[in-house]
């Protein structure tokens, strides 16, 4: 089939009905390629991973810091430019979905479950050692302050700002020029009506590899802290078999959720997050040292705003310290792994606002939110280290997905309270798998569907079989270190697509202000 067949229509009867079948078969086999290597044998599997995490570790440290830094900056102009006023979409149109369900989706879909892993267990890292501080610092007042500091950079602005750029270039293609919801569409100021060949088929297996890996990283992460949470509650074993088998029975109920569509399950799910997150902030906040958690709120998020530019350019001079590749690069190439994923989904539920408003909202409102989070439960431990009965440092050291429920049972708020919170954090747990797993399958069916909103009900299904198995195989291959692993290499291929994406935005922009005829964009239904 010729690119420029005008006759070409994705096919309507037979097994790849409603999909490209190179789309389709290519994204299937790498998914199968990549179980099949791990699963007949895991020790030459991990070695591999772990042979190119370490190249990327040592040598292209630079690349990610300056890139996640270069975005945000670009971000931030380009929302104060003169393009801030542009609708995505037709300057008729208007948001289909409400500020709260808008950014109660994003926020679950984006990283609910990974920072409820990491909301403790993180700054208690921290406080026990990182690069800002001294040896004498450790364990102090101090070093409490820069593990917040640092923990809230990782989950602020640079990662919220990479996801507002690829979102702001998919939905301004698709909903102002008239081209699929897919990645290759923001490449189509580079290539042309080329994204319908070739180049385009690799943008999009890039996505779907990229988004794969990063989705299957949070939920390896969740699964591992449901297992901790049901043996605080229940004395389940905390075992690789047990979350393998969460995630089997999570990957089904996310699947039937995903079926429902977007309007519907994963609305729903997202908006009970948001609920679940409230009342478990203010649980934490009122049987919790309140008025510390309170004003160290304030105290991080003035700290965050004073560092956040030195903290983005800092490379680590020192080639001997693998901290930086520990936490920093791990963050930003898990950011840039869920780049695909989160930026079509932000652009599916983003149809009608401005640039303006779509970058101030995926920007300020989830950093506010992760900031306010990670506050609340992060100095909450800090307190109990400094001023309790301490045990938290040990307890994460122990089992990093036990931090949580060890906090909850440092808080002293009596018996039924305890259960009570960490019960609603299991199910928080669940609630947030289950809807970042249908999030994930929704967003790659509309990739191999040729950006297809409303994609076929059978390629959900294999979906999200195949996401919640790549996140069994992680598991199974190492543990935590498989999946951290997975999204910084996962990261790398994709950061060209959402560079050559940001240059093709900027490019469209330009011709579409100053008013030039420009070439006539083609339907995706007029090539192959």
């Amino acid at each position: 089939m010729k690119m420029n067949d005008k006759s070409y229509v994705l096919p309507k009867k037979g097994l790849f009905s409603g999909t490209h079948p190179i789309l389709a078969v290519g994204s299937a086999l790498l998914v199968i390629a990549f179980v099949l290597f791990t699963v007949l044998d895991p020790t030459v599997a991990n070695e591999v991973y772990s042979s190119a995490n370490n190249f990327i570790s040592s040598n292209l440290d630079w690349y990610y810091i300056g890139l996640m830094s270069f975005f945000l900056f670009f971000a931030v102009w380009i929302s104060f430019s003169k393009y801030g006023d542009i609708r995505l979409g037709k300057d008729s149109d208007r948001p289909e979905f409400s500020n709260y369900a808008w950014f109660s989706m994003l926020f679950s879909a984006g990283i609910g479950i990974g920072i409820l892993f990491w909301s403790i267990a993180e700054p208690i890292y921290y406080f026990q050692g990182n690069p800002f501080i001294t040896d004498a610092q450790v364990g102090t007042v101090a070093a409490a302050q820069v593990a917040m500091r640092v923990a809230i950079f990782h989950w602020g602005l640079h990662g919220w700002a990479l996801f507002a750029v690829i979102g702001l270039a998919l939905a301004y293609f698709s909903y102002r020029k008239g081209l699929p919801l897919s990645i290759r569409s923001s490449l189509h100021p580079i290539f042309g009506d080329r994204i319908y060949g070739p180049i385009g088929h690799a943008a999009d297996l890039l996505a779907v590899f990229g988004t794969v890996f990063g989705i299957a990283t949070s939920l390896g992460l969740g699964a591992q802290q449901m297992n901790a949470g049901l043996s605080y509650l229940f004395g389940f074993e905390i075992s690789t078999a047990n979350q393998i088998t969460l995630i089997a029975i999570l990957s089904v109920i996310a699947t039937g959720s995903v079926l429902t569509g977007l309007n519907k399950g994963i609305k729903i799910l997202s908006e009970w997050n948001m609920h679940l997150t409230i009342v478990i902030l203010l649980l934490f906040i009122v049987f919790g040292p309140t008025v510390y958690v309170l004003g160290a709120f304030v105290t991080n998020l003035g700290d965050y705003i004073t560092n956040v530019v030195g903290l983005g350019f800092w490379v680590d001079p020192d080639p001997e310290r693998q901290w930086q590749s520990w936490w920093t690069i791990f963050y930003w190439g898990w950011w840039i792994a869920w780049a695909p994923f989160c930026g079509i989904f932000i652009a599916r539920i983003s149809k009608g606002r401005t640039i303006r408003e779509f970058v101030f909202g995926v920007l300020i409102a989830p950093t506010l939110l992760a900031a306010f989070w990670i506050s609340i439960f992060g100095n909450t431990a800090m307190f109990v280290e400094l001023f309790g009965a301490g045990g938290i440092t040990e307890a994460v050291n122990a089992d990093t997905t036990m931090a949580l429920f060890t906090t909850i049972e440092s808080m002293n708020a009596g018996n039924i309270v305890t259960i009570i919170i960490s019960s609603l954090c299991t199910v928080m747990l669940v609630t947030y798998f289950v809807t970042s797993a249908d999030s994930a399958t929704l967003v790659i069916c509309t990739i191999v569907s040729f950006g297809d909103e409303h994609p076929p009900a059978k390629f959900r299904v294999f979906w999200g079989a195949a996401i919640g198995a790549v996140a069994a195989v992680l598991l199974y291959a190492g543990g935590l270190k498989a999946l951290q692993t997975a999204s910084i290499v996962a990261a790398l291929p994709f950061s060209f697509i959402v560079i050559m994406a940001t240059y093709g935005l900027m490019k469209s922009l330009r011709e579409e202000f100053q008013d030039k005829p420009s070439k006539k964009l083609k339907p995706a239904t007029e090539h192959t």
